[in-house]
């Protein structure tokens, strides 16, 4: 698995990176939607929610209620028998091959804050995405895109739990082998 270490910046990246930049991870910044990372991604095209790769529908992307309008509705799912306060996610992509939701969380910080603590919230989130996809038999994985902020030594028990608690987090990049792409 191969990862490039960028910067996450406050202002947008309007210059892109190198030839090689998307061809094993998605990177984004705090300003970056999924469904951009895919736009721009050499092998995919993104027709509307959808990803294709050689004509083959092989993932759906959500973000915050689109994930209710567009998946959960028409399949008949009332949140509200399952979970008792909708969840939106930042970003979430279904991917078609292996029937897994990936919820993708974004946290940018550059000073302490209330984030620290949303981050102890990942058990907690995943296992309502979980109750509320089951009906669907959608498995769900949870991940962290984090800033750099987060690389500091007192955030080690915090990512520690997110990873024991079998949740993820990233920074810069997430693989696309995780998304099983």
């Amino acid at each position: 698995m191969k990862f490039v270490h960028l910067k996450v910046s406050k202002k947008p990246n309007t210059v892109g990176g190198g030839a090689q930049t998307n061809v094993h991870g998605l990177h984004f910044e705090q300003t970056t939607e999924l469904r951009d990372i895919f736009t721009n991604h050499p092998r995919y095209l993104v027709k509307e929610n959808s990803i294709y790769d050689e004509d083959i529908k092989v993932a759906t992307l959500f973000q915050k209620s689109s994930l209710y309008r567009d998946l959960l509705i028409p399949k008949g799912i009332d949140y509200k028998k399952y979970i008792s306060k909708k969840m939106l996610p930042d970003d979430a992509i279904l991917v078609h091959s292996i029937s897994t939701l990936f919820i993708i969380e974004k946290k940018f910080q550059s000073c302490a804050g209330s984030v620290d603590e949303k981050l102890q919230t990942c058990d907690f989130k995943k296992k309502q995405y979980t109750k509320l996809l089951h009906p669907l038999n959608i498995k769900v994985e949870y991940c962290y895109f984090l800033s750099d902020w987060f690389l500091k030594d007192e955030y080690r028990d915090v990512k520690e739990y997110i990873i024991s608690v079998g949740c993820r987090y990233f920074f810069n990049e997430i693989p696309l082998e995780y998304l099983g792409l």
